[in-house]
């Protein structure tokens, strides 16, 4: 049974919306489950539009007619798919340090608002630009991940906050789950649906306008449900204790126990460059974190390219079909069998075996051409499933190296630290990868590594740099520091 901890008593200042949440929390012993409930639906408001537009993707640049030759699709959309988290890297930051004045609702809010906006825009854009500036837009003005990690620790009491944290965590994973079903499903509805959807409706015209509707539907109900959240930041002048720093993105990985801990002071941030164990483990995220991201561009690029180029001729409806089977296994592997996998081999040895593992998967994917039906579906969604899954592995182990090189009050830091270099490369490495991509279709005829054989081995490489990079002299592994 857990054991309950006793908030301390403080002044309470009247007028004041934290003082006056806390004053409910030292009230009431229970868990918040309103605001759980507003946790669990603005963390899948955030994570459903970045994940719902790589089933169609390919299609979308294809049927705006900006690429001169099908060879090139790849290289127009690797910058769709940047823009968004180009946008994020430029202001998460910023939004973080709105939270921290403003308020967690105001951001909060004003993030929800910015999805219902432009992830609608994106699904009626006509021109590339247009796709473009809307998938920038909406990854700059929507901060809702990092302020809603911090109210998720101060809504409820100190034994509860493992909980939230983990519950902002699964709801992250279903929306990743949900998107790519979403996107892949309602895309192109006139054609999948004609007894439904006419030629000469909204949505033949747009024909990838119903899922970032319904993404965007679903968040104007979030947003009117809003309304009533309550807010959790003391807008008196507080203790240098209370400050929070606004987490990474996709530290939904770190044990949730280790998350709740305060955040260093500015002395301790600036003491972490000189810190290599650190540096050394955020250097070797960042170079897993490129190769992830690419990999996710290419994947949809090369399962719906035609077969002639390399691909697989797939649909929409197929791509997504995959990732979402892959999304499923990847919560059922991140609750029940990583941690096993930890527990006996360690993390490094962990992430060493998956990163060896990855090599051979990714060198099978150019010829999966040669199979089809049934046969390819299956080798296909098993790839997949074995590939992130492993990716996953070595994610998490970069966090828990992260985490044992600081002490708990430096953590906060380290986190935030991580998430500027994992922001920039995940904005370069769409990009990079669609313009590799679109290069290797064109020689398909080429001696060494034709066609899509060159895209795969060069992830390959990335897989065999990092997989360097967690031996020694490089990567320092520090003593674990104590959570007590």
């Amino acid at each position: 049974m857990e054991e309950e901890v006793p908030l301390l008593k403080g002044d309470y200042h009247q007028g004041c919306p934290g003082c006056a949440y806390d004053r409910k929390k030292e009230v009431y012993r229970g868990l918040p489950y309103k605001e759980f409930l507003y946790l669990w639906m603005i963390c899948l408001t955030a994570a459903l539009p970045i994940s719902s537009l790589f089933p169609f993707l390919y299609f979308m640049i294809r049927d705006l007619h900006v690429a001169k030759r099908t060879e090139d699709i790849g290289f127009y959309a690797g910058f769709v798919g940047a823009s968004f988290m180009f946008g994020r890297c430029l202001t998460s930051t910023v939004w973080g340090i709105a939270a921290d004045r403003i308020g967690r609702k105001p951001v909060v809010v004003f993030g929800i608002f910015a999805v219902v906006i432009f992830n609608t825009l994106f699904g009626l854009s006509f021109t590339y630009w247009m796709a473009i500036a809307t998938r920038f837009l909406l990854g700059a003005l929507n901060g809702l991940l990092g302020p809603i990690k911090a109210y998720a620790i101060e809504v409820c009491r100190p034994e509860h906050e493992a909980l939230a944290l983990s519950l902002v965590s699964t709801a992250w994973g279903i929306g990743l789950i949900i998107g790519p079903a979403i996107g892949g499903y309602l895309s192109q509805p006139a054609e999948k649906f004609p007894n439904v959807f006419s030629p000469d409706s909204l949505f033949a015209r747009f024909p990838y306008f119903l899922p970032c509707l319904c993404i965007s539907v679903f968040a104007a109900v979030v947003l009117i449900g809003c309304i009533w959240m309550p807010e959790t930041l003391h807008k008196h002048k507080a203790d240098a204790s209370r400050s929070q720093t606004v987490e990474a993105l996709e530290s939904h990985l770190i044990d949730p126990k280790e998350k709740a801990d305060q955040n260093g002071s500015l002395d301790c941030k600036k003491s972490l460059l000189r810190n290599w164990p650190l540096m050394s483990s955020i250097i070797l995220y960042c170079v897993f974190s490129f190769h992830d991201m690419a990999y996710t561009e290419i994947f949809s690029l090369w399962a719906e390219s035609d077969r002639k180029y390399g691909g697989l001729s797939l649909s929409s409806e197929d791509v997504g079909q995959v990732l979402a089977i892959t999304g499923v296994s990847l919560l059922v592997y991140q609750l029940f069998i990583y941690p096993r996998i930890n527990k006996v081999i360690g993390h490094i040895k962990a992430s060493r075996i998956a990163a060896i593992l990855c090599i051979p998967i990714l060198f099978a994917y150019p010829y999966m051409t040669y199979l089809l039906g049934p046969g390819l579906t299956i080798i296909l969604n098993i790839a997949s499933v074995i590939k992130n899954n492993l990716g996953v592995t070595i994610i998490t182990g970069c966090f828990i190296l992260q985490n044992n090189a600081v002490p708990q009050d430096q953590r906060g830091a380290a986190n935030g630290l991580a998430m500027t270099g994992m922001s920039f490369f995940k904005a370069v490495a769409p990009a990079g990868a669609g313009i590799v991509f679109s290069w290797a279709q064109k020689r398909q005829h080429a001696s060494f590594l034709p066609g899509d054989q060159m895209v795969f081995f060069l992830l390959n490489l990335f897989e065999l740099l990092g997989l360097i990079l967690t031996y020694k002299p490089f990567l320092a592994v520090p003593e674990q520091h104590d959570t007590n």
